[in-house]
C-alpha cells in the first residue's frame, strides 16, 4: 500500500526532534513538526502552516493534513503527542493511507530529561558548547502520573492499529541515530531515497548517568522498586463489551430520579421504591427509553439523580443460580444449563423436579457453578457470558457511556441510603422492602469460607472495585 502521509507518535523528550531532522534528510520526505501542538502550529513561535492558523485548525483540524498532502513534494508528515487533538488521533489511526511510526524511550530517562529541560529552559541542543546542565529531584507521584499517561497513549495506539487491521513501525530512542534503521523507516513510509548518516543538527542534551542527574537517586531507586512493571496486580478482563442498555433504565413518574439497573440485583424492590416515591404503581414508571429520550429527560429534570444498587457478589451469584440454573423454567438458559450439568458438574435436577434435591446437593452444585463462572468470565467456556452473571463492574462500565449513577448503593444499606436520597430531593421516599431469601435454599443455609473464596476468585474485580468483604460479615 502506498502511504499519502505519515505521523510520528512520540512524547516529549523521546528524541522526536532528532528523528524529524533525520527524516527531513530524505529528499522525498518532509516532517512539519508538532502541527497539532495546543500552543503553536508545527514549531515554537509559529501560529500557522499552509495558510491554516490556530483558530482554523481548531474548527477543521483534518484540513491541515489535506494541505500537507497537497503541498508536499513527496510524502509529508508530522509529530503527534498524547496531549494533541484527540480528533486527529482517531482520524489517523483509522486511516490506512497514513504511515504510523511509534517512537518510544525509557520513561524514566524521558521524565528526568523533561525536568532538566524545564529547569534549564533548553529544549533543543544544536551546539554542545551551549549545553546547560542541572540536577533535578525525583517526585514519585509526578513520575507515576506521567507513566500512566504514556501507558494509556501507547495502548490507544496499539488498539487503533489492531482494530483497523494495520501495522506500525516501532523505533526506540536508542535507534534514532542508526542509519540503517532510519533508512528502514523511510522505506516503510515510501521514500525512494536513502541517507548515509543521521542528522547532525541536533545533539543529545544529557548524556551523563542518572545518578549524576538526580539529587535523590537512592530514594528514586527505592520508589521504582515498588512499581508493578509487568502488571502483576492487574485483573484480567475477558468479558465482552456491552451496550449501555438504556432501554432497561427507569425514570420516576414525576420525581427527578433515574434508576440504572444491574442485572440480578434487587430489581423488583428498587422499582417498588421508585414507584412509591410518587405514590404510583410500577407500571407508571418510564422505561424503554432511547438515548435521545434519556437526554431529553435529563434536560427536563435539572438536578436529577441517578442510582444503582450493588449486590454482594456471592449473594448475586447464588441468586442467579437459584433463578436460572436450579429450576428448569427459562428457555433462554436451556442450553447453558445442560452444558453446566453435563460438563461442569452443576448437578441440579435434570427435569426440574426438586422433591429429592437436598441442601447438600444444592451446596455441591453451587460450588461447581462458581467454578464454571470463573472459567466462563475468563473466556474459557463455550457458554456466552450472560449479563445476568457478568461482573457488576462491566455492566456499570457499559452504562457509563451514556449515564453514570451518582449514587451507588449496597443492597444491605438500600433502605437507609434510598431514604436519604429521597430526602436530598425533598421527597418523602417510597419505603424499601428487602428481597426475600432465595429458594429452594437461602445462601445462609449453605454459606462457608470455601464459597467466599471461590466467589472472590471469580469476581475479584467487583470485590476490589467496590470494597466488598465477606458476605457473612
Amino acid at each position: 500500500m502506498e502511504f499519502e502521509y505519515f505521523v510520528v507518535f512520540a512524547e516529549m523528550r523521546t528524541g522526536s526532534n532528532f528523528l524529524e531532522a533525520s527524516l527531513n534528510g530524505f529528499e522525498d520526505l518532509q516532517c512539519y513538526g508538532e502541527i497539532y501542538n495546543p500552543h503553536f502550529v508545527g514549531h515554537h513561535n509559529k501560529d500557522e502552516l499552509f495558510g491554516i492558523d490556530l483558530a482554523q485548525r481548531e474548527t477543521a483540524p483534518i484540513a491541515l493534513i489535506e494541505r500537507i498532502k497537497s503541498n508536499t513534494d513527496g510524502i509529508g508528515g508530522f509529530r503527534f503527542f498524547n496531549d494533541h487533538d484527540p480528533r486527529v488521533m482517531a482520524h489517523v489511526l483509522a486511516d490506512p493511507k497514513c504511515a504510523k511510526i511509534v517512537l518510544t524511550r525509557n520513561p524514566l530517562d524521558s521524565y528526568v530529561s523533561l525536568k532538566i529541560a524545564a529547569q534549564t529552559g533548553q529544549w533543543k541542543l544544536s551546539d554542545v558548547k551551549q549545553r546547560r546542565s542541572a540536577k533535578v529531584t525525583f517526585d514519585e507521584a509526578e513520575f507515576l502520573r506521567q507513566l500512566a499517561d504514556k501507558r494509556d497513549f501507547q495502548l490507544d495506539i496499539l488498539r487503533g492499529i489492531q482494530t483497523s487491521g494495520q501495522t506500525a513501525f516501532y523505533i526506540s530512542y536508542e535507534d534514532i541515530g542508526d542509519t540503517a534503521v532510519l533508512n528502514g523507516i523511510a522505506q516503510f513510509i515510501g521514500s525512494k531515497h536513502q541517507i548515509d548518516a543521521a542528522a547532525k543538527s541536533t545533539k543529545k542534551q544529557n548524556p551523563s548517568d542518572l545518578e549524576d542527574k538526580v539529587t535523590n537517586y537512592d530514594e528514586m531507586v527505592k520508589a521504582l522498586a515498588s512499581i508493578d512493571h509487568f502488571g502483576l496486580s492487574d485483573t484480567p478482563n475477558f468479558e465482552p463489551r456491552r451496550g449501555p442498555g438504556v432501554p432497561g433504565f427507569y425514570t420516576a413518574s414525576r420525581a427527578p430520579l433515574l434508576y440504572i439497573p444491574i442485572r440480578s440485583g434487587p430489581h423488583d424492590q428498587a422499582l417498588d421504591w421508585l414507584a412509591g416515591v410518587d405514590a404510583v404503581g410500577v407500571d407508571a414508571l418510564q422505561t424503554g427509553l432511547s438515548q435521545k429520550d434519556l437526554r431529553q429527560w435529563k434536560k427536563q429534570h435539572p438536578g436529577h439523580r441517578a442510582f444503582s444498587i450493588l449486590r454482594h457478589p456471592l449473594a448475586r451469584a447464588h441468586h442467579v443460580f437459584c433463578q436460572y440454573v436450579v429450576p428448569k423454567e427459562d428457555n433462554n438458559f436451556q442450553d447453558p444449563r445442560r452444558i453446566m450439568r453435563n460438563k461442569y458438574g452443576v448437578s441440579v435436577p435434570k427435569n426440574g423436579d426438586l422433591s429429592g434435591y437436598s441442601k447438600d446437593d444444592h451446596k455441591v452444585a453451587f460450588i461447581n457453578f462458581l467454578k464454571f463462572l470463573k472459567g466462563n468470565l475468563a473466556g474459557q467456556t463455550s457458554v456466552r457470558i450472560d449479563a445476568v452473571w457478568a461482573s457488576q463492574s462491566s455492566l456499570l462500565e457499559a452504562a457509563a457511556v451514556v449515564a453514570l449513577p451518582d449514587v451507588l448503593i449496597r443492597e444491605d444499606q438500600a433502605a437507609l441510603q434510598l431514604s436519604r436520597l429521597a430526602e436530598d430531593l425533598g421527597l418523602s421516599g417510597g419505603g424499601y422492602q428487602p428481597a426475600a431469601a432465595d429458594t429452594p435454599f437461602g445462601l445462609a443455609d449453605i454459606y462457608d469460607a470455601q464459597l467466599e473464596k471461590l466467589c472472590f476468585q471469580t469476581y475479584r474485580k467487583d470485590y476490589i472495585s467496590f470494597g466488598f468483604g465477606d458476605w457473612s460479615a
